[in-house]
């Protein structure tokens, strides 16, 4: 019981730690405009080659049959 005890009272100091760190520097985390664009632009690269391929696939399967 106490091996317990002491692992959650490090685990409730470890993240009073991390929250009081968070606290004191609000920009941390935070996302640029840079970043939010180069990921939408991933994003749509993506959905778009899965779109070719997605037909590339159907125009072969009914060549098959």
């Amino acid at each position: 019981m106490t091996a317990l005890i002491t692992a959650l009272a490090a685990l409730g100091g470890g993240l009073r730690d991390r929250l009081r760190d968070v606290r004191d520097d609000p920009e941390r985390g935070s996302l640029s405009v840079e970043q939010v664009i180069i990921t939408v632009a991933l994003i749509g690269i993506a959905v778009a080659l899965v779109a070719v391929i997605a037909n590339a696939v159907t125009s072969r399967s009914a060549s098959i049959q």
